[in-house]
């Protein structure tokens, strides 16, 4: 089994976004969330919690399971 990489969750989150054609704090309106919250799971300081990981799931159009890096598209 492969190890948890929070920075490559990350880095899937801001692909994502940047893919949406959408800044931060575009995002953190949609969501209903912080600027803060979308930097720090961007550059892996933190990770989003699972109601979050739902939420950008269905906001993005993928799963939740793509979001954690679990699976590739």
């Amino acid at each position: 089994m492969d190890k948890f990489d929070i920075k490559q969750v990350g880095e899937r989150i801001k692909s994502l976004r940047i893919e949406k054609g959408i800044g931060q704090n575009k995002l953190a309106e949609d969501l209903g969330l912080s600027n803060a919250s979308i930097s720090y799971w961007e550059t892996g300081k933190q990770i989003p919690s699972a109601e979050v990981i739902y939420k950008l799931a269905k906001y993005f159009g993928v799963s939740a399971d793509y979001l954690l890096c679990i699976i590739d598209w």
